[in-house]
């Protein structure tokens, strides 16, 4: 799984230098400027299961509730269950099972990996419009549903990257 994050973003940085190298290229087309560190900086998002690349920032349960109301129910349902695509909660233990449900708290091994796909990808009308504080709310909702986090947990990047996921031990190296 980390592999496949992992290319993504090599291929980019590879490209960038590529279009880069075009730009500066004496009778290049003038595709650009190269891309300098403080602008990699700026979108670099990746966040390890270790928790390095978590930005600044903190949410409660109580605050994820209410912006889960705003921006995520609609696709996901009341409380992560029930919408259309798909629920986020619930499955716990039933992943060995002849019905096995695989939820945000069933399945992902790491916490982390909630706050990178929600920061990146959600809402899905509008990828990557949440603050920092706001994916931090909506991670500690999520993971308050199950009982991964109390309900009146509040999270930051050293509290989310100390998160034990019920699968965390589902998953191993080569497969």
């Amino acid at each position: 799984m980390f592999k496949r994050a992992v290319f993504p973003c090599l291929a980019g940085l590879l490209l960038a230098g590529a279009v880069s190298a075009l730009a500066a290229a004496p009778g290049a087309p003038g595709l650009g400027a190269p891309l300098t560190p403080e602008v990699l900086a700026g979108i670099e998002l990746t966040v390890l299961p270790t928790g390095e690349g978590l930005p600044a920032g903190r949410g409660s349960v109580a605050e994820g509730a209410a912006l889960y109301q705003q921006h995520c129910q609609a696709c996901h349902g009341a409380e992560g269950l029930g919408g259309m695509n798909g629920d986020l909660v619930g499955g716990v233990g039933s992943l060995a099972t002849a019905a096995p449900k695989k939820t945000v708290t069933s399945y992902w091994p790491y916490a982390t990996i909630a706050f990178d796909y929600i920061r990146r990808a959600m809402p899905y009308t509008a990828p990557g419009t949440l603050s920092a504080d706001e994916v931090y709310a909506i991670v500690a909702y999520l993971l308050s549903r199950d009982g991964v986090v109390p309900k009146d947990a509040v999270l930051n990047a050293e509290g989310l990257a100390a998160v034990k996921m019920p699968n965390a031990e589902g998953f191993y190296p080569g497969e």
